[in-house]
């Protein structure tokens, strides 16, 4: 089989993450560990055409919610993401280049930014969890729409960044902004510090299992 190019290794992963919202951990795998894996397990595609022309099953591996990645790819892949993130949010920043071409520019091109240029960021942070200007363009949007349901997805993205790279200070800090965001306006503040705390928690005890 051929192997797959940047723009298809893109697709893919970006597909897969469309797929299942839910997923809640990603880990970087080595080529040599895609065969202890169950060979049954599926991952979705974004087209017909790019299964048939490669094996993506030992590149990407889903199950549960978990996404496994392998090494073998993640220089292609950041190289197509970033440049991708990078060409999205340069047509975003034209777009809203102040007020008056923000009131002017149609809703319907402002949305299509908006989603591509969170689709790409979020690819881009999970293979380079610490590209500032990425989390940056993300709460860009997030303070344009104001909206409870997407800071909420922000907290739940910044705690799978967060469980492959627990030291992430861009993480932490973006699930910090997050929580300033909603604060005067969030009825179940209270349960989400307290799920803050669990998750304070729980990566504590792997930093310590790792350190040990």
């Amino acid at each position: 089989m051929d192997e797959p190019d940047q723009l298809e290794l893109l697709n893919h992963l970006e597909g897969i993450l469309e797929s299942d919202p839910l997923i809640d951990e990603i880990g970087f795998i080595h080529p040599s560990q895609f065969v202890l894996l169950s060979e049954d397990v599926g991952t979705p595609s974004t087209s017909v055409g790019s299964v048939q022309k490669t094996n993506f099953r030992t590149l990407f591996w889903i199950r549960d919610h978990k996404l496994g990645i392998s090494t073998k790819v993640l220089f292609p892949l950041y190289v197509a993401v970033k440049n991708a993130f990078v060409e999205a949010y340069k047509n975003y920043k034209v777009l809203h280049r102040d007020d008056k071409n923000a009131s002017m520019c149609s809703s319907s091109s402002s949305l299509s930014l908006e989603s591509e240029l969170m689709k790409h960021s979020r690819a881009l942070l999970i293979l380079s969890c610490d590209f500032g200007t990425a989390w940056n363009s993300r709460k860009l949007v997030l303070s344009k729409k104001q909206s409870l349901s997407m800071f909420m997805n922000e907290l739940i993205f910044s705690s799978v960044i967060l469980s492959h790279s627990p030291k992430s200070e861009q993480a932490w800090s973006q699930r910090r902004w997050v929580i300033k965001m909603i604060a005067g306006n969030c009825s179940n503040l209270q349960e989400i510090m307290e799920r803050e705390s669990e998750l304070v928690k729980k990566l504590a005890e792997v930093l310590c299992w790792i350190i040990l």
